[in-house]
């Protein structure tokens, strides 16, 4: 028997504090995954091996992530969330502690898959918010929750730079750690509970997956949308620390970390994004915002040595891919309500592993060809999802119906 989990608690208003705490959980959870993004000069340069092999710190970091997206959410479709989420949380605890203390390359990257795979209790917060709002405010909820999910992503490295610098990376992962121990008390406490009456097996349940992918275009659409931008956003952010190590700039790690606050204007994006999902503009807005991400590599191939073409950059980088992220999410979770968690699993598999790709690919076109090399990569992730985005204007296809759906 399938259905829609017991509702026990009140709706989910975007002012809540239930709300504020859910977006403060989900930054602080995902974070830990781009911890390591702004380290990598100098975690090549302590273990003594070369810029890819670090790269593969990220690849490895997102693969773990699609893992947990593929093992761990569906769960939350099963199982009683608010326990599932405070499992996952401490499990987290324990992968950071074994990166703070990892005596070489292989360790440290098999504690960063770790990490990975647990990290995605981010994921399961994020459709439970979806679940406890209502429909007509359900855009603004998703999208106060995942502007702490993207501060989170924009902190970290921030965070991480500025305490590597001034007390060694370890500091960073053991610090995380207890923080992420502190998180899965207080969720334990504040969350509702919530029962779902899904009485599929584990088994049965991962194969439903497929099935949703297979019957929902709306879902394939978004899952291209976001596999597209996470790709440009993720080639950027591995060999971007390369750049700023080198010549002309010469930065040290705290000063490339606080590039990520050029993000913050990502995370404002999520509740624009949100209003014009509520407003029913997503088309129109996914448009725009998949042709900053392709202008973006275009300014910063241009002008690689303007550190202002850089910043200008990485904000036209951000406001795209938080943006598009923000009205593919609001858009999936119309679909089927008593199914949240395994749409997610759906899309942020695919999403993560898009990101996966472009990291790994764009760390060996940065030693083959630079960062003009990266960029080109980048960008064409961005125009790809352009083009793709343009089929939604072909009359009488399933991509037209798609679009339609999600302006409902």
């Amino acid at each position: 028997m399938t259905g829609e989990p017991t509702r026990q608690s009140e709706t989910l208003r975007p002012n809540a504090l239930l709300t504020f705490v859910m977006a403060v959980a989900c930054g602080v959870a995902v974070a830990n995954i781009y911890y390591a993004q702004p380290l990598l000069d100098t975690l090549a340069r302590d273990f003594g091996v070369s810029r890819g092999t670090a790269g593969l710190i990220i690849t490895m970091t997102q693969l773990g992530y699609a893992a947990g997206l593929i093992l761990l959410v569906p769960l939350g479709d099963l199982l009683e969330r608010r326990r599932l989420i405070t499992v996952v949380s401490f499990g987290t605890a324990l992968a950071l502690a074994g990166t703070a203390l990892a005596p070489g390359i292989g360790i440290f990257i098999l504690c960063a898959l770790a990490t990975g795979v647990t990290a995605v209790v981010a994921q399961i917060l994020v459709p439970f918010a979806a679940h406890l709002a209502s429909d007509a405010e359900r855009g603004r909820v998703v999208g106060r929750v995942m502007s702490g999910l993207l501060l989170g992503i924009l902190l970290a490295r921030v965070i991480s730079g500025g305490i590597a610098d001034a007390f060694g990376w370890r500091t960073v992962f053991a610090l995380a750690a207890a923080l992420m121990v502190i998180q899965a008390l207080v969720l334990a406490r504040l969350l509702p509970r919530e029962r779902s009456h899904n009485r599929m097996s584990y088994g049965r349940l991962l194969l439903s997956v497929l099935t949703l992918m297979r019957e929902e275009p709306l879902l394939r659409r978004r899952i291209f949308y976001g596999a597209m931008v996470f790709a440009a956003f993720s080639a950027f952010w591995t060999t971007m620390p390369f750049l700023l190590a080198g010549a002309p700039y010469h930065y040290n790690d705290s000063v490339i970390g606080l590039f990520g606050l050029l993000g913050v204007a990502g995370a404002l994006c999520a509740n624009l994004a949100g209003h014009l999902h509520d407003g029913g503009r997503s088309r129109a807005g996914t448009g725009s915002f998949l042709a900053m991400i392709a202008l973006s590599f275009l300014v910063m191939a241009m002008f690689a040595e303007q550190l202002v073409a850089i910043m200008v950059g990485i904000i036209l980088l951000d406001l795209g891919v938080q943006g598009t992220q923000i009205l593919n999410q609001s858009a999936i979770y119309q679909l089927r309500p008593e199914a949240r968690g395994r749409i997610t699993t759906a899309y942020m598999t695919c999403y993560f592993l898009g990101g996966a790709a472009g990291s790994a690919a764009a760390a060996y076109l940065y030693v083959l060809g630079g960062w003009t090399g990266a960029c080109a990569l980048g960008g064409a992730f961005g125009v790809l999802g352009v083009l793709f985005w343009l089929t939604e204007f072909r009359p009488g296809t399933a991509a037209r119906a798609a679009s339609v759906c999600a302006q409902r």
